[in-house]
């Protein structure tokens, strides 16, 4: 009988455990729940802006494009390398390398080719107010304007760095922010032609926009093959804002443009 008793405490025990149990479950189920709602709104809210990295289209289009802030000793030859293949391409310029080279620039539109912005002053925006970032944007298109009498419409921010912030204030100034999706390096001191060559070639495809500088060392020489290849596998070269989409386009988080048509 006393074995029976405290089996009946033992049960009520063990029942009352599995009630606050089951009222803790389900109160941490619904709180959960409530939680995962709240991040999801402030995700969807708060969604990473991005720029163009490349465009999504099954037509064998890519984009080549040159940043300028210093030096121009190897640029006659890069630009001479384009007119004999008949390639226009995107020169995204600051003003530090307008200022000191203001007949180049004046070749390079005068050839055709698209000039885009880089900057004033080639600052790390991201640590910029929202007047500093508009003053970046609206004094570079000013200078461009004034030196080659080109509307500048497409901007690639320094150092490739952005936050949300950044890109609102492009977007917002009518002008459409441009990363890349394939960098050549040919920058670096390490990287010869040939790799070069190799780095862009093997990572080619529909909708790129590859990054190049207009002062590289062996960037006219790589270009040369890297035209010939593309040309080979039935790509068409063209300037950036031919490759992209002027309007009713979105850009995922990846960075791909697409079409909403």
């Amino acid at each position: 009988m006393k074995l029976i008793n405290l089996s009946r405490k033992k049960l009520a025990k063990i029942s009352l455990i599995a009630i606050i149990l089951v009222c803790t479950i389900g109160v941490f189920h619904q709180g959960i729940f409530k939680a995962a709602d709240k991040s999801i709104g402030v995700l969807v809210q708060n969604q990473d802006l991005k720029p163009i990295y490349f465009v999504d289209t099954k037509e064998k289009k890519v984009a080549i494009s040159f940043d300028a802030t210093w030096g121009a000793e190897f640029t006659p030859k890069l630009l001479e390398t384009l007119e004999k293949h008949k390639i226009k391409t995107t020169f995204f310029l600051t003003n530090i390398w307008l200022k000191d080279y203001p007949d180049v620039a004046k070749t390079i539109a005068e050839k055709g080719h698209e000039i885009g912005m880089h900057s004033v002053t080639h600052p790390h925006l991201n640590n910029l107010s929202e007047n500093q970032v508009l003053e970046e944007l609206q004094g570079n298109a000013n200078l461009i304007k004034e030196i080659t009498g080109y509307e500048a419409k497409v901007f690639r921010p320094p150092f490739g760095e952005y936050n949300n912030k950044v890109i609102s204030i492009i977007n917002n100034a009518g002008y459409y922010p441009i990363q890349w999706s394939i960098d050549s390096l040919d920058w670096k001191n390490n990287m010869t032609e040939n790799d070069i060559i190799e780095r862009v070639t093997k990572k080619l495809h529909p909708g790129a926009i590859v990054l190049f500088h207009n002062n590289g060392a062996f960037t006219a020489a790589a270009l040369e093959n890297i035209i010939e290849y593309a040309v080979k596998e039935g790509y068409e070269i063209i300037p950036v804002s031919d490759l992209i989409y002027k309007d009713n386009y979105t850009v995922d988080i990846q960075g791909a443009q697409k079409s909403n048509k």
